[in-house]
């Protein structure tokens, strides 16, 4: 199973929105990630059958069977490097306009989709996924709103991220 890392921001149905924010993506240039400065892969918007549309930026060369990547060695990274790639993807987000939900993290598409928030919700009034999560003030109110949510950018609040944890996924030395 492949691991992704990175950031996945829905826009409903605008994808000249989401082509605005892979462009912005495309001339961002290599991410901080500690010492090292690692390449994003093309941005990819791309529609799913019911016309919602995502973009997804990813990191090169730092998932684990990730398509993308084909043969490329993987970077090791820890940490502590995980989370300063994370965060220059979250500068990166609040460059973008036009989308409704955003996140990153590994495999994040899942907590982006408005309509899975929603359901959640309606289970668990406090179920809102990971921490990290996006979303457009408009979105934020239509599920309700919640407190816990703070000023990402203008026009978004999010549910602030806490990084990346030592894990077998990072390169920090084992307990």
């Amino acid at each position: 199973m492949a691991l992704v890392f990175g950031l996945v921001a829905d826009f409903g149905g605008d994808l000249r929105a989401a082509r605005a924010a892979a462009a912005v993506a495309a001339a961002s240039g290599p991410l901080a990630a500690g010492p090292h400065r690692i390449a994003p892969h093309p941005p990819l918007p791309w529609t799913d059958p019911s016309g919602r549309v995502e973009l997804s930026v990813v990191p090169r060369g730092v998932g684990s069977g990730t398509a993308l990547d084909g043969d490329r060695p993987r970077t090791a990274l820890t940490a502590a490097e995980y989370t300063a790639l994370g965060r220059a993807l979250y500068d990166l987000l609040r460059a973008m306009h036009g989308y409704r939900a955003a996140a990153v993290g590994w495999n994040a598409e899942p907590s982006v989709d408005p309509a899975e928030l929603r359901a959640a919700r309606a289970a668990d009034p406090h179920a809102w996924g990971d921490d990290g999560l996006v979303l457009a003030d408009t979105v934020l109110a239509g599920l309700g709103g919640d407190d816990r949510f703070l000023f990402f950018a203008p026009g978004f609040s999010h549910l602030p991220w806490r990084g990346v944890r030592p894990s077998s996924l990072t390169a920090d030395p084992a307990p």
